[in-house]
C-alpha cells in the first residue's frame, strides 16, 4: 500500500509503501462503531446523581386527608408522581459505562479505519513536521499552505514547540502513535503522519 507524501505547499508527491497488514484491510463497519461507542464510553465519568424520595428535603406530612376532597390519595409530596419528588430510580455517581474491548478487536478496529482512511486520500505521510517556535500563528499557517483545515497530525515524538503551538487550535491536534485513538481518526478531516511514526504504528498494530 503506497500512502501519498504531502508537501509544504500542498502538493502530494510519490510517498512510501506502507504495510497492507495495517493499511489495506476491509473496512468493518460494526467493528469501527463498537470500537469508536467504546472509546467515548469508557471516557465517561459516572458523576452525576439523583434524589429518591427518602433524600429529597420535604415534609412527611399527610398533604390532604384521605377521603372527601374529591383529589386523589396522596401520602407525602416526596412522592415520585409529584413535582420536586424523589425518583424511582435515580441515577447514582457509582455508576458505570465502561465498555470492554479486547486488544484483538481495538487493533483490528483501528487498522480497519487506518485503511479506509488511506483508500479515501484523508491519510498522508510527510516527513517530518516541527516547528522552529512555539507560535500558534506559525502552526496555522503551515497548516492553511499544505491545503488543510481540520487534521490530526503523528508524530514520532511531540516536540515542546509543537505542543505548545497546536494546543489553542480546534481543528489540529497533534499526538504521538500510542496515543492515537479511533476517535480522533473518524473526527478529523485528515490524518497527517510522519514518515517515524508510519513505523511505531506498524509496529504496534501488526
Amino acid at each position: 500500500m503506497e500512502l501519498k507524501l504531502l508537501q509544504d505547499n500542498g502538493t502530494l508527491a510519490a510517498g512510501i509503501q506502507a504495510s497492507p497488514e495495517v493499511f489495506e484491510r476491509e473496512y468493518n463497519e460494526a467493528l469501527v462503531h463498537q470500537v469508536v461507542v467504546a472509546y467515548q464510553a469508557n471516557a465517561r465519568s459516572g458523576n452525576r446523581a439523583q434524589k429518591d424520595r427518602e433524600q429529597v428535603k420535604h415534609t412527611t406530612k399527610k398533604p390532604w386527608r384521605q377521603k372527601g376532597t374529591g383529589r386523589a390519595r396522596a401520602g407525602m409530596s416526596s412522592s415520585p408522581l409529584w413535582r420536586g419528588g424523589g425518583r424511582i430510580f435515580p441515577n447514582s455517581p457509582e455508576e458505570n459505562f465502561s465498555h470492554k474491548v479486547n486488544k484483538k478487536m481495538y487493533r483490528a478496529g483501528m487498522r480497519s479505519i487506518l485503511s479506509q482512511l488511506a483508500r479515501e486520500g484523508r491519510l498522508n505521510v510527510v516527513d517530518q513536521f516541527e516547528l522552529d517556535a512555539p507560535k500558534t500563528k506559525v502552526l496555522a499557517e503551515k497548516v492553511k499552505a499544505m491545503g488543510l483545515d481540520s487534521v490530526l497530525i503523528i508524530v514520532d515524538q511531540v516536540s515542546e514547540n509543537l505542543y505548545l503551538a497546536a494546543r489553542n487550535l480546534h481543528k489540529v491536534a497533534v499526538v504521538e502513535p500510542q496515543h492515537a485513538d479511533p476517535l480522533s481518526l473518524v473526527q478529523y478531516q485528515k490524518v497527517l503522519v510522519s514518515k517515524a511514526a508510519i513505523a511505531k504504528i506498524e509496529e504496534l498494530l501488526k
